[in-house]
């Protein structure tokens, strides 16, 4: 193939390259879809921030619940919140941050078994690339602490779980070491015990809790 035919050969595929490019505008223009992916993207962005709003009135809503002097006034408040989160989960079904506020709400109410579940939902792959590290140390010990306070058989083995992935994601979490130490001790594992409460003292040196459960356990 000499000079001439390769330069032809190039502004031939030069020539359909820009057809097909023309003909794809085209329909796309035709089937009115650029406006109809911008006002997707639109409504997309106003539904996040209609969700963020009712996020934030219920997390205001949750702290005057937990701070209330009555339990008939922290109870409906904690409604509020709860609405609020439900409100927030509708608009967006993929920040976890609702269903922990709204895990919050119901176990305040005292509704522990319907907390578990927004918490698992949190946490589930819908929801939990919303969540940063810590937070989802912070959500998986907030469920662990929910399975020990059902105190239910079985409970602990799955509580475990949670408080050691919790604290492998946040090597400070002062709380979730005390609880992983009752979960061993739990399940008379005395040494997996010490460990965790020698671990939550090197975050909290002056920690009476963890000193105790070290002096109790023999250290």
């Amino acid at each position: 193939m000499d000079k001439n035919d390769r330069e032809y050969m190039w502004r031939d595929l030069g020539l359909q390259l820009v057809m097909i490019l023309v003909m794809v505008f085209m329909f796309l223009h035709m089937h009115d879809i650029p406006r109809k992916l911008f006002t997707k993207f639109r409504l997309r962005s106003r539904s996040d921030i209609q969700a963020k709003r009712h996020f934030v009135q219920g997390a205001q809503l949750l702290a005057r619940a937990r701070s209330s002097k009555t339990r008939s006034a922290s109870n409906s408040l904690a409604k509020d919140a709860l609405a609020e989160a439900e409100k927030a989960i509708a608009l967006d079904p993929k920040d976890a941050a609702a269903y922990l506020l709204k895990a919050l709400a119901l176990d305040l109410q005292g509704f522990r078994t319907s907390a578990l579940d927004s918490l698992d939902m949190a946490l589930s792959p819908l929801a939990v690339k919303s969540l940063d590290v810590q937070e989802r140390g912070d959500a998986l010990l907030k469920r662990a602490e929910l399975k020990m306070a059902m105190n239910e058989r079985g409970r602990v083995d799955s509580a475990l779980t949670d408080l050691i992935e919790s604290v492998k994601l946040n090597s400070k979490n002062f709380k979730a070491f005390c609880l992983l130490g009752k979960c061993y001790e739990a399940k008379k594992m005395t040494e997996e015990a010490r460990t965790a409460y020698e671990e939550a003292l090197k975050v909290e040196p002056q920690s009476t809790v963890a000193q105790e459960a070290l002096s109790r356990l023999g250290s």
